[in-house]
């Protein structure tokens, strides 16, 4: 059996601690925790950030990218901004002050249920996998993760800046449309074109 390499071992530890960063956002509203656990929370995400970076960093210095590799990253970020989302965007979980809007975890959600409709469905249309990460979907994601952020910081903003957090997910909102617009327009090309080369490779009829 092979090992996992370093970097899919810094992959797996940010996914395990997701667990205890979901806890500490549980204890938010706790007058027994008092800002501790919003402190907690954000040096649990800081770690996690480190390791991200980390293992990016050692999976191309090593030659180490594998396609578990480029599954479990995302899937990482993908469980850490839904659980955020979820976490604070709920009436009895939300930072005091900061709730999320609704239409926004609609908007963050949605954008990956329906990407992965969207894999499913060519997929379905072309017996292929197609895993292609694009320049919007990388954004999207790092607004996400700054809204997290700015989020739980913002009771200790000054008043100047007290708007960051609601740029943030305003931001990480609009980029969640316009990603799922680009990967639409991205997955329908790939169905066309694997279409035509079918076509072009089909026997002429006789």
């Amino acid at each position: 059996m092979q090992k996992l390499s370093w970097p899919n071992r810094l992959t797996l530890a940010r996914i395990l601690l997701v667990a205890p960063f979901v806890l500490m956002l549980f204890k938010l509203q706790d007058p027994d925790w008092g800002d501790w656990a919003r402190y907690a929370a954000l040096a649990i995400f800081a770690l996690m950030a480190v390791s991200d970076a980390l293992d990016g960093y050692l999976a191309r210095k090593l030659n180490q990218e594998t396609a578990v590799g480029r599954f479990l990253d995302p899937l990482a970020d993908k469980l850490l901004i839904l659980c955020s989302v979820l976490f604070l965007t709920h009436h009895g979980t939300h930072v005091p002050g900061f709730q999320i809007p609704h239409y926004v975890a609609v908007l963050v959600i949605g954008k990956d249920v329906i990407i992965v409709l969207g894999f499913c469905i060519v997929y379905l249309a072309t017996t292929q996998v197609y895993i292609n990460p694009r320049v919007t979907g990388k954004l999207c994601t790092l607004f996400q993760l700054l809204m997290v952020i700015g989020v739980l910081i913002a009771p200790d903003l000054p008043a100047a800046l007290s708007v960051l957090p609601r740029l943030m997910w305003w931001g990480a909102s609009a980029l969640a449309v316009i990603t799922v617009i680009h990967y639409f327009q991205v997955g329908r090309r790939f169905v066309a074109q694997y279409e035509q080369s079918r076509e072009r490779d089909a026997p002429a009829p006789q």
